[in-house]
């Protein structure tokens, strides 16, 4: 019989999980991480236990003790962490020392083949959330300009590079110049730093999934913060993998990038671009 756990970083992803499983009638085995999870996940789980960063021997030994065959990853977890004061147990160390490099495809993948050793299979983080997947077009009311698309062309070359360099995976354009890079601080702090280099300009961001991107672990995510933020620095599209980037909020998104008159496009993961013609609202 198949028994889910929760490993639950930080943001509203997380709860769209626990909701989703819920929905089918199941109950997960939630591992909270004390330094990132929201607290609120406790009235949304009968069983939460909170470990800190670092501590994966007692992750483990707390879903073997639960019965947990199969688990979830859902939520960031700051890749900067690393470089916090954060004390590992013997079975991180052990994993870290082993690692050649630490990037976040090096980290998790790690974290999930220890998994794996010890009977625990890590699924596809969006495995109950499909729907919030978008497919390829046009979310928005507004269409990209003819610039715009030029600096999506232009910004998806880019970020598809870092991303498969695994460095980052969003990037701010402005007329078909990379204005801010990705690496361990998200989004938000990218678009904000263009902001400011560009004097409140109007820029266009762009954020793509890893090529072969691992579903388990690392999928992109955007929601209303994000949009919200964009307004404030006067960022006019956001372009996102199709079928890749999770969708938060998507009515709500959707709604108020249409009253800013934000243009949101899902381009297709493998191309430039996508087809803009196509309308999936």
């Amino acid at each position: 019989m198949v028994h889910y756990g929760l490993i639950a970083g930080n943001g509203k992803f997380p709860f769209l999980v626990l909701e989703a499983a819920r929905s089918r009638g199941l109950d997960m085995v939630v591992v909270a991480i004390l330094e990132e999870t929201f607290k609120e996940i406790e009235s949304c789980a009968a069983t939460v236990h909170w470990v800190s960063l670092g501590q994966l021997g007692r992750l483990i030994k707390i879903f073997r003790q639960e019965g947990v065959t199969h688990a979830i990853m859902a939520g960031q977890v700051k890749h900067k962490q690393i470089f916090s004061s954060i004390m590992p147990d013997m079975k991180m160390l052990k994993l870290l020392t082993s690692l050649r490099s630490k990037n976040t495809d090096a980290l998790i993948g790690g974290v999930a083949r220890i998994l794996e050793e010890e009977g625990i299979t890590l699924i596809d983080s969006t495995a109950f959330l499909k729907p919030l997947l978008p497919d390829p077009g046009i979310l928005t009311d507004r269409s990209p300009t003819e610039e715009e698309r030029k600096d999506i062309e232009y910004g998806r070359r880019i970020a598809i590079e870092i991303a498969r360099l695994d460095i980052g995976q969003s990037v701010v354009v402005r007329g078909q110049a990379c204005v801010a890079v990705e690496a361990m601080e998200g989004t938000d702090a990218v678009i904000r730093r263009a902001a400011e280099v560009t004097g409140k300009q109007r820029i266009t961001v762009v954020k793509v999934s890893k090529p072969k991107q691992d579903m388990r672990f690392d999928v992109p995510v955007i929601g209303l913060p994000t949009v919200e933020l964009m307004v404030e620095a006067n960022a006019s599209v956001l372009a996102i993998d199709a079928c890749k980037t999770l969708v938060l909020d998507r009515e709500k998104l959707i709604r108020f990038a249409n009253e800013h008159g934000i243009c949101i496009v899902a381009c297709e993961p493998e191309g430039e671009w996508g087809n803009p013609a196509v309308d999936k609202r």
